[in-house]
Protein backbone atom coordinates (compact mmCIF):
# COMPACT_ATOMS: atom_id res chain seq x y z
CA UNK A 1 0.00 0.00 0.00
CA UNK A 2 2.98 2.61 0.69
CA UNK A 3 4.46 1.36 -2.65
CA UNK A 4 1.28 2.49 -4.26
CA UNK A 5 0.50 5.37 -2.45
CA UNK A 6 4.06 6.71 -3.62
CA UNK A 7 3.79 6.03 -7.03
CA UNK A 8 0.69 7.86 -6.85
CA UNK A 9 2.01 10.87 -5.15
CA UNK A 10 4.70 11.30 -7.92
CA UNK A 11 2.64 10.39 -10.86
CA UNK A 12 0.40 13.57 -9.78
CA UNK A 13 3.21 15.33 -9.53
CA UNK A 14 4.41 15.02 -12.87
CA UNK A 15 7.15 12.52 -11.58
CA UNK A 16 7.39 8.86 -12.90
CA UNK A 17 9.73 6.43 -10.29
CA UNK A 18 9.55 3.10 -9.80
CA UNK A 19 10.69 3.87 -5.65
CA UNK A 20 11.98 6.84 -3.65
CA UNK A 21 15.65 5.69 -4.91
CA UNK A 22 14.76 6.85 -8.54
CA UNK A 23 13.66 10.01 -9.90
CA UNK A 24 13.01 10.39 -13.71
CA UNK A 25 11.18 13.76 -14.98
CA UNK A 26 8.50 13.59 -18.02
CA UNK A 27 9.32 15.93 -20.64
CA UNK A 28 6.90 18.20 -21.41
CA UNK A 29 5.11 19.10 -24.07
CA UNK A 30 6.81 21.29 -27.01
CA UNK A 31 9.77 20.71 -25.28
CA UNK A 32 13.07 20.59 -27.93
CA UNK A 33 14.30 16.62 -27.89
CA UNK A 34 17.51 15.30 -29.40
CA UNK A 35 17.07 12.10 -31.03
CA UNK A 36 20.74 11.43 -30.99
CA UNK A 37 20.71 8.83 -27.92
CA UNK A 38 18.44 7.36 -25.58
CA UNK A 39 18.41 7.24 -21.82
CA UNK A 40 17.24 4.49 -19.84
CA UNK A 41 18.24 4.39 -15.81
CA UNK A 42 16.97 1.39 -13.26
CA UNK A 43 18.00 -0.07 -9.95
CA UNK A 44 18.00 -3.56 -8.85
CA UNK A 45 17.31 -5.27 -12.32
CA UNK A 46 13.68 -3.97 -12.38
CA UNK A 47 12.06 -2.18 -15.19
CA UNK A 48 14.20 0.36 -17.30
CA UNK A 49 12.82 4.03 -17.03
CA UNK A 50 13.22 6.11 -19.87
CA UNK A 51 15.02 9.55 -19.37
CA UNK A 52 14.42 12.38 -22.05
CA UNK A 53 16.99 13.64 -23.86
CA UNK A 54 17.09 17.24 -24.55
CA UNK A 55 18.55 18.93 -27.16
CA UNK A 56 21.20 22.02 -25.76
CA UNK A 57 23.78 23.69 -27.98
CA UNK A 58 27.69 24.12 -27.72
CA UNK A 59 29.96 25.92 -29.50
CA UNK A 60 32.43 24.97 -31.41
CA UNK A 61 35.55 27.15 -33.00
CA UNK A 62 36.86 26.02 -35.99
CA UNK A 63 39.80 28.91 -36.99
CA UNK A 64 38.28 31.72 -34.84
CA UNK A 65 34.65 31.04 -36.63
CA UNK A 66 32.53 30.00 -33.78
CA UNK A 67 30.09 26.89 -35.08
CA UNK A 68 26.81 26.69 -32.90
CA UNK A 69 26.65 22.23 -32.67
CA UNK A 70 23.42 20.51 -31.40
CA UNK A 71 24.14 18.21 -28.21
CA UNK A 72 22.35 16.11 -25.45
CA UNK A 73 21.56 16.55 -22.26
CA UNK A 74 19.50 14.15 -19.93
CA UNK A 75 19.41 14.18 -16.09
CA UNK A 76 17.51 12.18 -13.41
CA UNK A 77 17.84 11.78 -9.52
CA UNK A 78 19.01 8.80 -7.57
CA UNK A 79 20.13 7.43 -4.12
CA UNK A 80 22.12 4.17 -3.76
CA UNK A 81 23.40 2.36 -7.32
CA UNK A 82 21.96 2.78 -10.32
CA UNK A 83 22.55 0.92 -13.93
CA UNK A 84 22.34 3.79 -16.96
CA UNK A 85 22.04 2.60 -20.62
CA UNK A 86 22.77 4.97 -23.63
CA UNK A 87 21.91 3.76 -26.83
CA UNK A 88 24.10 5.98 -29.48
CA UNK A 89 21.06 6.29 -32.42
CA UNK A 90 23.21 7.32 -35.36
CA UNK A 91 25.01 4.29 -35.15
CA UNK A 92 27.59 1.75 -33.36
CA UNK A 93 29.61 2.97 -30.68
CA UNK A 94 33.38 1.87 -31.74
CA UNK A 95 34.43 3.72 -28.42
CA UNK A 96 32.38 5.92 -25.81
CA UNK A 97 34.50 7.85 -22.87
CA UNK A 98 32.75 8.85 -20.47
CA UNK A 99 34.36 11.97 -18.13
CA UNK A 100 35.68 13.29 -16.07
CA UNK A 101 38.12 10.64 -16.55
CA UNK A 102 39.22 10.72 -12.79
CA UNK A 103 35.64 9.38 -12.14
CA UNK A 104 37.19 5.93 -13.77
CA UNK A 105 34.41 5.01 -15.41
CA UNK A 106 34.17 2.35 -17.79
CA UNK A 107 31.19 1.47 -19.89
CA UNK A 108 30.22 -2.08 -21.29
CA UNK A 109 29.84 -1.23 -25.32
CA UNK A 110 27.67 -3.75 -27.63
CA UNK A 111 26.79 -2.73 -30.36
CA UNK A 112 25.04 0.81 -30.26
CA UNK A 113 24.45 0.84 -26.54
CA UNK A 114 26.95 1.07 -23.71
CA UNK A 115 25.64 0.13 -20.18
CA UNK A 116 27.41 1.01 -16.81
CA UNK A 117 26.67 2.06 -13.09
CA UNK A 118 27.03 4.91 -10.46
CA UNK A 119 27.11 4.86 -6.86
CA UNK A 120 26.81 8.26 -6.21
CA UNK A 121 25.74 11.67 -8.22
CA UNK A 122 27.73 12.66 -10.77
CA UNK A 123 27.85 15.41 -13.81
CA UNK A 124 28.91 13.73 -16.90
CA UNK A 125 29.95 14.08 -20.67
CA UNK A 126 28.98 10.89 -22.09
CA UNK A 127 31.01 10.62 -25.64
CA UNK A 128 31.19 8.53 -28.48
CA UNK A 129 33.11 7.55 -31.19
CA UNK A 130 35.41 10.95 -30.19
CA UNK A 131 32.48 13.56 -30.71
CA UNK A 132 32.44 16.08 -28.14
CA UNK A 133 30.17 18.44 -29.45
CA UNK A 134 27.41 16.10 -30.25
CA UNK A 135 27.57 14.31 -26.99
CA UNK A 136 25.28 13.25 -24.16
CA UNK A 137 25.84 15.84 -21.21
CA UNK A 138 24.11 13.84 -18.28
CA UNK A 139 22.95 14.99 -14.93
CA UNK A 140 22.70 12.55 -12.47
CA UNK A 141 21.58 14.11 -9.60
CA UNK A 142 20.99 13.63 -5.37
CA UNK A 143 17.28 13.17 -4.42
CA UNK A 144 15.45 16.64 -4.11
CA UNK A 145 13.74 16.35 -0.74
CA UNK A 146 12.14 19.67 -0.73
CA UNK A 147 8.56 19.30 0.43
CA UNK A 148 6.42 21.24 -1.72
CA UNK A 149 3.49 23.10 0.35
CA UNK A 150 1.31 24.81 -2.50
CA UNK A 151 -0.31 26.44 0.17
CA UNK A 152 3.20 28.81 1.54
CA UNK A 153 2.34 32.20 0.16
CA UNK A 154 6.75 32.54 0.00
CA UNK A 155 6.60 29.76 -2.32
CA UNK A 156 6.64 30.60 -6.20
CA UNK A 157 5.52 26.91 -7.78
CA UNK A 158 6.48 25.84 -11.58
CA UNK A 159 5.34 22.86 -11.85
CA UNK A 160 5.91 19.90 -14.87
CA UNK A 161 5.16 22.28 -18.63
CA UNK A 162 6.57 25.15 -20.32
CA UNK A 163 6.20 28.70 -18.30
CA UNK A 164 6.35 32.23 -20.48
CA UNK A 165 6.40 34.84 -18.58
CA UNK A 166 3.57 37.26 -18.93
CA UNK A 167 6.33 40.77 -19.56
CA UNK A 168 8.08 38.51 -22.56
CA UNK A 169 11.34 38.40 -20.62
CA UNK A 170 11.97 37.89 -16.77
CA UNK A 171 10.23 36.57 -13.52
CA UNK A 172 11.12 38.92 -11.23
CA UNK A 173 11.37 37.35 -7.46
CA UNK A 174 10.93 39.08 -4.66
CA UNK A 175 12.54 39.00 -1.25
CA UNK A 176 11.76 36.41 0.64
CA UNK A 177 10.41 34.09 -1.50
CA UNK A 178 11.40 30.35 -2.60
CA UNK A 179 11.26 29.65 -6.31
CA UNK A 180 10.70 26.05 -6.76
CA UNK A 181 11.40 24.85 -10.76
CA UNK A 182 10.23 21.30 -10.82
CA UNK A 183 11.56 18.49 -12.74
CA UNK A 184 9.80 18.31 -15.98
CA UNK A 185 9.46 22.11 -16.02
CA UNK A 186 11.08 24.62 -18.68
CA UNK A 187 11.33 28.49 -18.09
CA UNK A 188 11.18 30.26 -21.37
CA UNK A 189 12.67 33.66 -19.10
CA UNK A 190 14.99 34.93 -16.63
CA UNK A 191 14.69 34.60 -12.92
CA UNK A 192 16.07 37.87 -11.94
CA UNK A 193 16.49 38.96 -8.22
CA UNK A 194 17.66 42.10 -7.77
CA UNK A 195 18.06 44.18 -4.72
CA UNK A 196 16.27 41.59 -2.50
CA UNK A 197 17.90 39.49 0.13
CA UNK A 198 16.83 35.96 1.46
CA UNK A 199 15.32 34.37 -1.35
CA UNK A 200 15.40 30.75 -2.53
CA UNK A 201 15.80 29.17 -6.00
CA UNK A 202 15.52 25.25 -5.59
CA UNK A 203 14.35 21.93 -8.17
CA UNK A 204 15.37 20.45 -11.15
CA UNK A 205 13.96 22.22 -13.60
CA UNK A 206 15.32 24.17 -16.93
CA UNK A 207 15.64 27.33 -17.80
CA UNK A 208 15.38 27.24 -21.71
CA UNK A 209 18.86 27.53 -23.51
CA UNK A 210 17.85 30.66 -25.37
CA UNK A 211 17.38 32.60 -22.32
CA UNK A 212 20.77 34.51 -21.61
CA UNK A 213 21.78 35.02 -18.20
CA UNK A 214 19.45 32.19 -16.68
CA UNK A 215 19.00 33.41 -13.21
CA UNK A 216 20.83 36.71 -13.08
CA UNK A 217 21.33 37.83 -8.96
CA UNK A 218 22.87 41.75 -8.59
CA UNK A 219 22.71 43.86 -5.11
CA UNK A 220 21.18 41.20 -3.44
CA UNK A 221 22.02 39.31 -0.44
CA UNK A 222 21.47 35.57 1.08
CA UNK A 223 20.25 34.11 -2.14
CA UNK A 224 20.45 29.85 -2.48
CA UNK A 225 20.37 28.16 -6.18
CA UNK A 226 20.02 24.80 -6.69
CA UNK A 227 19.35 22.02 -8.77
CA UNK A 228 18.75 24.10 -11.59
CA UNK A 229 20.35 23.95 -15.50
CA UNK A 230 20.70 27.04 -17.70
CA UNK A 231 22.68 28.68 -19.57
CA UNK A 232 24.50 31.82 -17.01
CA UNK A 233 24.28 32.77 -13.84
CA UNK A 234 25.97 35.97 -13.01
CA UNK A 235 26.22 37.48 -9.53
CA UNK A 236 27.12 41.50 -9.16
CA UNK A 237 27.74 43.41 -6.15
CA UNK A 238 25.95 40.80 -3.57
CA UNK A 239 26.48 38.47 -0.50
CA UNK A 240 26.44 35.81 0.82
CA UNK A 241 25.47 33.81 -2.57
CA UNK A 242 25.41 29.64 -2.45
CA UNK A 243 24.83 28.13 -5.46
CA UNK A 244 24.71 24.36 -5.24
CA UNK A 245 24.40 21.35 -8.25
CA UNK A 246 24.22 24.04 -10.57
CA UNK A 247 24.32 23.56 -14.43
CA UNK A 248 25.55 25.56 -17.09
CA UNK A 249 25.39 25.46 -20.61
CA UNK A 250 26.21 27.90 -23.22
CA UNK A 251 26.73 28.53 -26.98
CA UNK A 252 26.60 32.00 -28.00
CA UNK A 253 29.06 34.78 -27.65
CA UNK A 254 30.00 36.37 -24.43
CA UNK A 255 28.69 33.34 -23.23
CA UNK A 256 30.37 33.19 -19.65
CA UNK A 257 28.91 30.38 -17.42
CA UNK A 258 29.48 31.74 -13.67
CA UNK A 259 30.29 35.70 -13.24
CA UNK A 260 31.35 37.05 -9.68
CA UNK A 261 31.89 41.30 -10.32
CA UNK A 262 32.21 42.87 -7.08
CA UNK A 263 30.78 40.77 -4.66
CA UNK A 264 31.77 39.00 -1.24
CA UNK A 265 31.13 35.46 0.31
CA UNK A 266 29.90 33.47 -3.10
CA UNK A 267 30.49 29.81 -2.86
CA UNK A 268 29.62 27.21 -5.41
CA UNK A 269 29.88 23.21 -5.09
CA UNK A 270 28.68 20.65 -7.29
CA UNK A 271 28.33 22.95 -10.65
CA UNK A 272 29.07 22.09 -14.01
CA UNK A 273 29.43 24.63 -16.51
CA UNK A 274 30.76 23.72 -20.37
CA UNK A 275 30.32 27.34 -21.78
CA UNK A 276 30.96 29.61 -25.10
CA UNK A 277 33.15 31.95 -22.98
CA UNK A 278 35.02 31.85 -19.60
CA UNK A 279 33.28 29.17 -17.27
CA UNK A 280 33.80 31.54 -14.09
CA UNK A 281 35.17 34.60 -13.12
CA UNK A 282 36.02 36.92 -10.45
CA UNK A 283 35.65 40.40 -11.12
CA UNK A 284 36.09 43.74 -9.41
CA UNK A 285 34.36 46.85 -10.55
CA UNK A 286 32.64 46.11 -14.35
CA UNK A 287 29.28 46.39 -15.69
CA UNK A 288 27.86 48.74 -13.10
CA UNK A 289 28.97 46.70 -10.11
CA UNK A 290 31.33 48.74 -7.98
CA UNK A 291 34.12 47.01 -5.54
CA UNK A 292 36.38 44.43 -4.82
CA UNK A 293 35.74 40.73 -4.09
CA UNK A 294 36.46 38.67 -1.12
CA UNK A 295 35.63 35.11 -0.04
CA UNK A 296 34.87 33.17 -3.35
CA UNK A 297 35.17 29.31 -3.49
CA UNK A 298 34.52 26.85 -5.56
CA UNK A 299 34.34 22.74 -4.79
CA UNK A 300 33.84 19.25 -6.32
CA UNK A 301 33.07 20.71 -9.90
CA UNK A 302 33.19 20.28 -13.67
CA UNK A 303 34.08 23.43 -15.66
CA UNK A 304 34.73 22.91 -19.87
CA UNK A 305 35.25 25.89 -21.54
CA UNK A 306 34.83 25.78 -25.37
CA UNK A 307 35.95 29.31 -25.65
CA UNK A 308 38.64 31.20 -23.15
CA UNK A 309 39.52 30.14 -19.79
CA UNK A 310 37.70 27.46 -17.33
CA UNK A 311 38.96 30.00 -14.62
CA UNK A 312 39.81 33.78 -14.72
CA UNK A 313 40.01 35.89 -11.88
CA UNK A 314 40.90 39.65 -12.19
CA UNK A 315 40.90 41.57 -15.68
CA UNK A 316 38.41 44.27 -14.52
CA UNK A 317 38.61 46.94 -11.71
CA UNK A 318 38.54 50.69 -11.13
CA UNK A 319 41.69 52.64 -12.14
CA UNK A 320 40.24 55.54 -10.12
CA UNK A 321 39.62 53.94 -6.59
CA UNK A 322 41.40 50.83 -6.74
CA UNK A 323 39.77 47.16 -6.31
CA UNK A 324 41.29 43.92 -4.28
CA UNK A 325 40.76 40.68 -5.08
CA UNK A 326 41.42 38.12 -2.15
CA UNK A 327 40.51 34.84 -0.27
CA UNK A 328 39.83 33.11 -2.97
CA UNK A 329 39.68 28.78 -2.93
CA UNK A 330 39.08 26.25 -5.55
CA UNK A 331 38.94 22.63 -4.52
CA UNK A 332 38.30 18.98 -5.92
CA UNK A 333 37.61 20.57 -9.82
CA UNK A 334 38.19 18.96 -13.52
CA UNK A 335 38.45 20.58 -16.39
CA UNK A 336 37.80 18.86 -19.23
CA UNK A 337 38.70 21.41 -21.81
CA UNK A 338 40.38 25.31 -22.58
CA UNK A 339 40.18 25.92 -26.10
CA UNK A 340 41.50 29.00 -27.08
CA UNK A 341 43.86 30.84 -29.70
CA UNK A 342 44.40 33.94 -28.52
CA UNK A 343 47.85 33.98 -26.24
CA UNK A 344 46.25 36.91 -24.66
CA UNK A 345 43.47 34.52 -23.38
CA UNK A 346 44.97 31.13 -22.38
CA UNK A 347 45.80 29.71 -19.08
CA UNK A 348 42.96 27.32 -17.87
CA UNK A 349 44.01 28.93 -14.49
CA UNK A 350 44.46 32.32 -15.47
CA UNK A 351 45.31 35.16 -12.77
CA UNK A 352 45.54 38.65 -14.73
CA UNK A 353 45.67 41.89 -12.57
CA UNK A 354 44.62 44.38 -14.85
CA UNK A 355 42.89 47.85 -13.37
CA UNK A 356 44.83 48.53 -10.76
CA UNK A 357 43.21 45.40 -9.38
CA UNK A 358 45.18 43.66 -6.46
CA UNK A 359 45.26 39.82 -6.44
CA UNK A 360 46.05 38.13 -2.79
CA UNK A 361 45.21 34.77 -1.03
CA UNK A 362 44.45 32.16 -3.97
CA UNK A 363 43.81 28.49 -3.26
CA UNK A 364 44.02 26.17 -6.08
CA UNK A 365 43.97 22.04 -4.45
CA UNK A 366 43.07 19.24 -5.72
CA UNK A 367 42.85 20.71 -9.80
CA UNK A 368 42.80 17.52 -12.23
CA UNK A 369 43.18 18.98 -15.83
CA UNK A 370 42.53 16.81 -18.81
CA UNK A 371 44.06 17.30 -22.17
CA UNK A 372 42.98 20.00 -23.02
CA UNK A 373 42.81 21.26 -27.14
CA UNK A 374 44.47 24.49 -27.06
CA UNK A 375 45.86 27.30 -24.50
CA UNK A 376 47.74 27.13 -21.42
CA UNK A 377 47.82 25.14 -17.74
CA UNK A 378 48.38 28.24 -16.27
CA UNK A 379 48.70 31.96 -16.89
CA UNK A 380 49.86 34.77 -13.94
CA UNK A 381 50.48 37.70 -15.07
CA UNK A 382 49.89 41.75 -13.70
CA UNK A 383 49.34 43.24 -17.27
CA UNK A 384 47.66 46.31 -19.47
CA UNK A 385 45.18 45.28 -22.08
CA UNK A 386 43.87 47.96 -23.18
CA UNK A 387 41.26 45.84 -25.06
CA UNK A 388 39.81 46.06 -21.72
CA UNK A 389 41.56 47.76 -18.66
CA UNK A 390 42.51 51.80 -18.17
CA UNK A 391 45.67 50.93 -15.90
CA UNK A 392 47.87 48.25 -15.08
CA UNK A 393 47.37 45.79 -12.22
CA UNK A 394 48.96 46.44 -8.62
CA UNK A 395 50.27 42.80 -8.39
CA UNK A 396 49.73 39.25 -7.54
CA UNK A 397 51.26 38.17 -4.34
CA UNK A 398 50.19 34.46 -2.32
CA UNK A 399 48.84 31.87 -4.79
CA UNK A 400 48.92 28.23 -3.80
CA UNK A 401 48.87 25.60 -6.43
CA UNK A 402 48.81 21.90 -4.25
CA UNK A 403 48.04 18.62 -5.78
CA UNK A 404 47.71 19.96 -9.55
CA UNK A 405 47.96 17.48 -12.04
CA UNK A 406 47.77 17.35 -15.94
CA UNK A 407 47.60 15.08 -18.41
CA UNK A 408 47.95 15.92 -21.80
CA UNK A 409 49.99 16.84 -24.84
CA UNK A 410 48.46 19.97 -26.38
CA UNK A 411 49.44 22.43 -23.47
CA UNK A 412 51.86 25.84 -24.51
CA UNK A 413 53.47 27.64 -22.91
CA UNK A 414 52.50 28.91 -18.81
CA UNK A 415 53.07 32.45 -17.92
CA UNK A 416 54.22 33.89 -15.12
CA UNK A 417 55.21 37.53 -15.25
CA UNK A 418 54.99 40.80 -13.13
CA UNK A 419 54.61 44.30 -14.92
CA UNK A 420 57.56 46.49 -13.50
CA UNK A 421 59.41 46.56 -9.90
CA UNK A 422 56.19 48.13 -8.22
CA UNK A 423 54.21 45.53 -9.64
CA UNK A 424 54.78 42.24 -8.93
CA UNK A 425 54.06 38.66 -9.10
CA UNK A 426 54.88 37.22 -5.63
CA UNK A 427 55.34 34.60 -2.94
CA UNK A 428 53.72 31.74 -5.72
CA UNK A 429 54.09 27.99 -4.60
CA UNK A 430 53.40 24.51 -6.29
CA UNK A 431 53.05 21.51 -4.10
CA UNK A 432 52.68 18.36 -5.50
CA UNK A 433 52.79 19.49 -9.42
CA UNK A 434 52.37 16.46 -11.12
CA UNK A 435 52.52 16.86 -15.59
CA UNK A 436 52.25 13.42 -17.21
CA UNK A 437 52.67 11.54 -14.28
CA UNK A 438 55.91 13.35 -13.32
CA UNK A 439 56.41 15.16 -9.90
CA UNK A 440 58.15 18.80 -10.47
CA UNK A 441 59.59 20.05 -7.89
CA UNK A 442 62.96 22.10 -7.56
CA UNK A 443 65.36 19.60 -6.20
CA UNK A 444 64.10 16.61 -8.29
CA UNK A 445 67.16 14.87 -9.74
CA UNK A 446 66.92 15.47 -13.58
CA UNK A 447 66.64 18.99 -13.05
CA UNK A 448 70.15 20.52 -14.27
CA UNK A 449 71.06 23.03 -11.47
CA UNK A 450 71.30 26.01 -14.25
CA UNK A 451 67.60 25.25 -15.07
CA UNK A 452 64.51 27.18 -13.31
CA UNK A 453 62.29 24.39 -12.22
CA UNK A 454 59.52 26.20 -14.47
CA UNK A 455 62.04 24.67 -17.51
CA UNK A 456 61.06 21.39 -16.36
CA UNK A 457 57.03 22.57 -16.23
CA UNK A 458 57.11 24.58 -19.51
CA UNK A 459 56.59 27.49 -17.25
CA UNK A 460 58.11 30.70 -18.30
CA UNK A 461 58.94 33.03 -15.24
CA UNK A 462 59.52 36.54 -16.80
CA UNK A 463 60.24 39.68 -15.23
CA UNK A 464 59.35 40.78 -11.70
CA UNK A 465 58.21 37.62 -10.61
CA UNK A 466 59.61 37.33 -7.00
CA UNK A 467 59.44 33.85 -4.51
CA UNK A 468 58.41 30.83 -7.26
CA UNK A 469 59.05 27.43 -5.31
CA UNK A 470 57.84 23.97 -6.31
CA UNK A 471 57.76 21.89 -3.39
Amino acid sequence: MRSLFLILTLLFSGIISVNADLVVYPAPKGAELNADFTVSVRQNNELWQLSPSYQVKVDEVRYAKHNVELASMAYFDFTGEVEISVTYNKGDINEARIRPLSYNIKPEIKGNTMTFKLNQPRNLSVEVNGDIFHNLHLFAGPIDHFKVNKKDKNLVYFGAGIHTPTNGRNFIIPSGKTVYVAGGAILKGQLLVSNVSDVKILGRGLIDVSVKEGIRIENSKNIEVEGITLTQIPVGSSDSVFITNVKSISYYGWGDGMNVFASNNVHYDRVFCRNSDDCHTVYATRKGFVGGCRNITMRNSVLWADVAHPIQIGTHGNTQIPDIIEQLYYSNIDILDHKEMQIDYQGCLSLNAGDSNFIRDVVFEDIRIENFRQGQLINLRVFYNSKYCTSPGRGIENVLFKNLTYTGTNAELSIIAGYDEQRKVKNITFENLIINGKHITDDMPEKPAWYKTGDMARIFIGEHVQNVSFK
